[in-house]
């Protein structure tokens, strides 16, 4: 074998120009690919925990996943029912302290009930709708990221004030409201209550900051007329790998639909999947054009060793041997690019990673999200070097079939 390799060597050699070409084609497909994965799974990762932080992740609903039987149809064997009276319920999960009391006993994370529905906010004569959510501060801190969006005032500080307000800075824009100020909440009920503004939070999302707001779980219950009453569980787990396990399990215990954060973002997991499957395919596409370089260098290799491999043939080499020298040949140069590859890869990765953006609005300095990873490495490598003897095996088949007879005779 040893034989065979430097047989294949020397030939690298003679055409070391072309070699070099060749070998830039496969580092620089290898370089590129290793960059375009570690900056698209680092966006993806950052999309992921951004949105894991974000939400959470399992959240209990005051709502079955599936409808319950009408109690008409309990009684009479009937295909469709008409005229149904609905009955009336006021919709929640009822004592939300032994339901979160029987989770504890299970559940490895944190929970904190929330309250929310519609409100009217005014002040100075100006009105703003918005979804009002009552929550335990405390609890709240545990399971959300809103103490790291405040920009204003402190979210703890609902837990001192009964009548207490967080609000969005743009719904403070809006209406001209700041800290300190006494503004008042109506329900879709028509209840009325003044509420004291002690904080300001920003998202980046207009939605929240203009639609949002938060006040203690009792103010809420009282405004909203659901005494002892919440309609939804939030859950951050040590291990969200748990999500799914965890959310079935609730829904089985309490009867409410429970959803994972995956379960509630499946399409977007999809969507990553489609993602990878087309990135993959570029890369692979980038280094099957590499590999053209391979296979146009080891053709004229074959086209200019004609007698060279007469000559072997006729001192007993085998035709797979011969076949096995001009894949080493492929293999030599894909070995050398994907070597000098991921040398280029890591340089480009560690700059893309020094690429800072800042922007004028409030968004921070952020800058390209790089993950690195030796699973990419490998499969850039792996590919350079499969393109590389595929390029060199088709001119190798050619080279084994060559009949020393008609070399020497110059047939060929």
């Amino acid at each position: 074998m040893m034989l065979l390799l430097r047989i294949a060597a020397t030939h690298v050699r003679t055409r070391l120009r072309q070699t070099v070409v060749s070998t830039l084609g496969v580092a620089l497909g290898v370089g590129f690919s290793v960059a375009m994965a570690s900056l698209m799974e680092g966006s993806q990762r950052d999309f992921m925990s951004t949105l894991i932080e974000a939400i959470p992740n399992v959240e209990i609903l005051d709502e079955r996943r599936f409808p319950e039987a009408q109690p008409a149809s309990r009684i009479y064997d009937a295909v469709v029912f008409h005229g149904l009276r609905p009955k009336e319920d006021l919709r929640g999960i009822r004592n939300p302290t032994e339901a979160l009391a029987s989770l504890r006993d299970w559940v490895n994370g944190t929970m904190a009930q929330r309250l929310s529905g519609q409100a009217v906010l005014r002040y100075s004569g100006q009105d703003i709708g918005l979804t009002l959510i009552g929550v335990v501060p405390r609890r709240e801190l545990d399971v959300s990221k809103i103490r790291e969006d405040m920009r204003s005032g402190s979210f703890e500080d609902l837990e001192a004030t009964a009548n207490g307000l967080v609000i969005g800075d743009k719904a403070a824009q809006r209406l001209g409201a700041d800290i300190g100020d006494t503004v008042t909440l109506t329900s879709a009920n028509g209840v009325a209550r003044r509420f004291k503004i002690v904080g300001l939070f920003h998202t980046g999302i207009t939605a929240s900051d203009e639609g949002i707001a938060y006040a203690p779980l009792k103010a809420v219950q009282i405004l909203l007329e659901k005494p002892d009453i919440i309609n939804s569980i939030s859950i951050r787990l040590k291990n969200i790998q748990d999500a799914r396990v965890v959310a079935a399990r609730a829904e089985r215990q309490l009867g409410y639909k429970a959803v994972s954060w995956e379960e509630a973002n499946e399409g977007l997991m999809e969507a990553f999947v489609v993602r990878n499957v087309i990135m993959y395919t570029v890369v692979g596409a980038i280094l099957v054009v590499a590999g053209f370089g391979i296979f146009n260098i080891v053709s004229t290799i074959v086209h200019e060793k004609a007698r060279d491999i007469a000559i072997l043939k006729s001192l007993g080499f085998p035709e797979g041997d011969i076949q096995r020298i001009f894949v080493l040949e492929g293999l030599v140069i894909g070995v050398l690019g994907a070597i000098a590859g991921s040398g280029l890869g890591f340089a480009l990765s560690s700059y893309l990673a020094t690429v800072r953006f800042e922007f004028t609005t409030d968004v921070e300095m952020t800058h390209l999200p790089i993950h690195f990873s030796a699973l990419h490495y490998v499969i850039a490598c792996l590919l350079a070097l499969f393109s590389s003897a595929v390029a060199g095996f088709i001119p190798a088949r050619k080279a084994a079939r060559l009949n020393p007879v008609d070399i020497i005779r110059g047939a060929t």
